[in-house]
């Protein structure tokens, strides 16, 4: 499997304009009225779904779809919530689904369910099990590579066998081992793995507990860096570590470039985020499920194809996230609209975002 470089993702912007500009003037198929897409999401503990996935989809699919309407429902991060608003779904005869999983062997009978009733799957960031039809997400390994290798950039000398903690995702999400995989690639060899963790449901509060028993069985002096999976689980650890009075604090990853995150990688705080440029995988998403509630063809956005545990060869499209770390905020999330120098720096951080040049 394999991301999309910038030629990559230039090419795909072209296929989903060329996309938008089909799917306006499609006469075939159910009326433009009858079509409703469902739109599921996992959970709220991790900003983004809910600040930029959300709006970013259901804005994609009126500009390729002016009379579709968006059927929205979160989990809550509860596998059996997903299965009723997913059968809900079903029952009212959607045209087709975007489906970010919450545990994807829970889901598998749902998306069966899906294609009895002839409603296709779009398998949204996360994969999913069953006869899904597509797949839109980043590649999850090169997610954890850029995060291990961040990481030993961030301890220096110490990442010459220094002692690590893995702060990993939720075991439910197929892109948690994804992620570690990647990362213990780059690690294995260059640091020792002192601990590793499982964090449940993303949550900051259970990466914070983890982070805590982790500095009370080893000690703080013993802990030369942390490979947190996402910003969320960035920041429980950081707290424990402040809790801790931990001084200096190692270098800590992230992903999602939330915004809080952000302002700790400015402070000091947090060492990187992976920024992944959520516009391009809601665009490449929403084009491909009303592509497929017309009942028309994906060939021409899929650029690879994937296995799952259930299903060989799943059309898919794989983004190139990138890696962010203070120098490198201006020329990536500043630079390409995600926020502004002043959502960034408050006043408080004026003195910092100074250091970090991020000026007006």
């Amino acid at each position: 499997m394999r991301g999309l470089g910038l030629r990559g993702v230039a090419g795909l912007l072209a296929v989903l304009l060329s996309v938008s500009l089909a799917a306006c003037t499609d006469n075939g198929g159910e009326g433009e009225g009858e079509l409703t897409i469902g739109l599921l999401l996992p959970s709220r503990a991790v900003p983004r779904w809910e600040k930029s996935d959300k709006p970013l989809i259901e804005k994609r699919v009126k500009e390729l779809c002016p009379e579709c309407t968006v059927v929205y429902a979160n989990a809550e991060n509860d596998a059996a919530s997903q299965r009723q608003q997913m059968t809900s779904m079903i029952t009212r005869g959607v045209s087709a689904l975007m489906l970010d999983v919450v545990d994807p062997k829970a889901l598998r009978s749902s998306v069966r369910a899906a294609q009895r009733e002839g409603i296709p799957v779009v398998a949204y960031d996360r994969l999913a099990e069953g006869p899904i039809s597509g797949f839109v997400s980043f590649d999850g390994a090169k997610v954890g590579r850029l995060q291990g290798q961040a990481l030993l950039e961030g301890m220096g000398a110490r990442a010459d066998g220094g002692g690590v903690v893995m702060m990993n995702g939720d075991p439910s999400s197929p892109n948690a081992a994804w992620y570690e995989g990647g990362a213990r690639s780059v690690l294995r060899d260059e640091v020792r793995i002192l601990k590793s963790y499982d964090t449940l449901g993303w949550r900051t509060e259970n990466a914070h507990d983890h982070m805590s028993a982790a500095i009370s069985d080893l000690g703080p002096s013993r802990i030369d860096g942390v490979l947190a999976a996402n910003d969320s689980i960035a920041a429980g650890v950081i707290s424990a570590l402040k809790s801790a009075r931990v001084s200096p604090l190692p270098p800590v990853t992230g992903q999602d470039a939330d915004l809080d995150a952000v302002q700790r990688i400015v402070k000091g705080e947090q060492y990187m985020t992976v920024y992944k440029p959520f516009r391009l995988e809601t665009e490449a998403a929403a084009a491909m499920a009303v592509a497929l509630a017309r009942g028309n063809d994906i060939d021409a956005l899929v650029t690879t194809k994937v296995d799952s545990p259930t299903t060989k060869d799943v059309p898919a499209i794989l983004l190139t996230p990138t890696a962010v770390t203070r120098e490198t905020i201006g020329r990536t999330l500043v630079r390409d609209g995600v926020y502004t120098i002043d959502q960034i720096c408050t006043p408080k951080l004026r003195p910092a975002c100074d250091r970090a040049g991020l000026t007006r």
